[in-house]
C-alpha cells in the first residue's frame, strides 16, 4: 500500500472534504485534528465528532461523504485511493479487523458522547471535552498521571458547537476550571493541567 500512499498538509480552517462529495480515497491522520461537521440547510452547523492521530477518516464502501471535515489545526494526512484500499481489504484479513475494530472504537465513543451531551451538567460536559483532547493529545498521560499542557484545537464556537452549549456558557464554565485550579488558561487557547485525575473527577 506504500507505493500507493501520499502525504498531505491541510492548513487550520481547511476543508478536507465536503458534505454529499465523492469519495475517492481514505486517509489516515498523522498529525494534527480533523473536526467533523454537519451542516443544516439555514447554515446552522454541528461539530460531531472529532479525528485524531491514527485515526481513519473516510465512510468504507460508500460513493459520497455523509459530513463534511475541516482541518482544525494543521494536519498532515497519509492518503490512500479508493480503488487501492478497496482492493486490499479484500486481500488482507489483518487490514480488515484493523478497520473493522476502529469502526467499532468510533461507534463506542459516539454512543459515549451522546451520554455527555444528554446527561451531564454544562460543567461536566466541558470538562468532559478537556479530558477528551488531553487523552488523545497526551495518550502517555491516561496512563501515568501528571501534567498535560496541549494547545487547544477548537475555538470557544466549536467547542460550544461540539457540547452543545452557548460560547458564554462555556467561556463561564472554562473560568470556573481555572479557579478552582483544575486548570490553567493561557493565551485563551494554551491549557495545562496539573493533575488529570481531578479534572476526571469534574466529569460525572
Amino acid at each position: 500500500m506504500s507505493r500507493h500512499t501520499r502525504t498531505v498538509v491541510y492548513q487550520a480552517g481547511t476543508e478536507v472534504f465536503g458534505d454529499e462529495t465523492a469519495i475517492t480515497g481514505y486517509s489516515s491522520v498523522v498529525s494534527g485534528v480533523i473536526k467533523l461537521l454537519k451542516v443544516l440547510e439555514d447554515g446552522r452547523q454541528q461539530v460531531v465528532g472529532l479525528k485524531f492521530a491514527p485515526d481513519f477518516v473516510g465512510r468504507l464502501f460508500a460513493t459520497d461523504n455523509m459530513l463534511s471535515a475541516e482541518a482544525a489545526s494543521l494536519v498532515r494526512l497519509c492518503h490512500v485511493p479508493r480503488a487501492v484500499l478497496e482492493g486490499l481489504l479484500q486481500q488482507s484479513r489483518p487490514l480488515e479487523r484493523r478497520l473493522m475494530s476502529e469502526a467499532l472504537r468510533e461507534l463506542d465513543e459516539a454512543r459515549e458522547w451522546m451520554v455527555t451531551l444528554g446527561q451531564k451538567s454544562a460543567s461536566e460536559r466541558v470538562a468532559s471535552f478537556l479530558y477528551l483532547i488531553g487523552v488523545h493529545l497526551c495518550p502517555e498521560f491516561s496512563v501515568v498521571p501528571g501534567t498535560i499542557s496541549y494547545e487547544l484545537p477548537l475555538t470557544r464556537r466549536d467547542i460550544a458547537d461540539f457540547l452543545g452549549l452557548s460560547i458564554e456558557t462555556v467561556s463561564r464554565q472554562l473560568t470556573e476550571l481555572r479557579r478552582l485550579e483544575i486548570i490553567a488558561i493561557r493565551n485563551k487557547r494554551h491549557i495545562t493541567i496539573p493533575d488529570i485525575g481531578r479534572l476526571r473527577g469534574r466529569c460525572g
